[in-house]
């Protein structure tokens, strides 16, 4: 009996150490805001919250006002949910109508002919990860070059700074990753 307590109290221990030392790498700070963040995508300068939102849209449209900066996620009974977004700058702006195509986690990114044209620096492709300008998650916005993604810039939400693609901050992409599938209906307005 006493060897199985000095066990017992041996493995709690372990576990416990073990948990302290994986706490260095993750406090649910990192995921949620205050502390160095998992995501690598910081705190919106923008919260994300539900407001009053009419319109006649149905519930898991999503509506982005690129004059607002803002993306909604309707979500019925005159409610929506609201998010910060970076948008495009001068010359990159759209509007339209368009379903997401495809959803990818820690997509990799190869930047657009045009792109490639403008900034001949920019690397031919770069695989999925924190430092990927795609952020954490992506959505893909029909046939077109655009997407809604995460960033590792929550400076920018907010801000026109774009080539046409909606950009959040990680936690706010991973949020809406979550609530949408792939055939969702998204509405650009100007």
């Amino acid at each position: 009996m006493k060897r199985s307590i000095a066990f017992g109290i041996a493995a709690v221990a372990s576990l416990a150490s073990t948990a302290m030392a994986r706490a260095e790498f993750f406090d649910s700070r990192d995921v949620f805001g205050g502390g160095p963040n998992f995501f690598q995508g910081g705190v919106s300068p923008i919260p994300r919250e539900t407001v009053m939102f009419q319109g006649q849209y149905a519930p898991g449209t999503i509506v982005v006002s690129t004059s607002e900066r803002r993306l909604y996620l309707v979500l019925g009974n005159g409610q929506a949910l609201r998010y910060g977004i970076g948008v495009g700058r001068d010359g990159f702006r759209w509007s339209g109508v368009h379903r997401i195509t495809a959803k990818k986690e820690w997509p990799a990114w190869t930047p657009p002919a045009q792109m490639l044209r403008r900034r001949p620096d920019l690397p031919r492709h770069m695989a999925g990860g924190i430092e990927n300008p795609l952020g954490a998650r992506a959505m893909y916005l029909g046939s077109t070059l655009y997407r809604i993604h995460g960033s590792n810039e929550p400076e920018t939400i907010g801000q026109a700074v774009s080539s046409g693609c909606f950009r959040m901050t990680n936690e706010d992409v991973a949020d809406l990753y979550d609530r949408v599938a792939v055939g969702t209906t998204v509405i650009v307005k100007n």
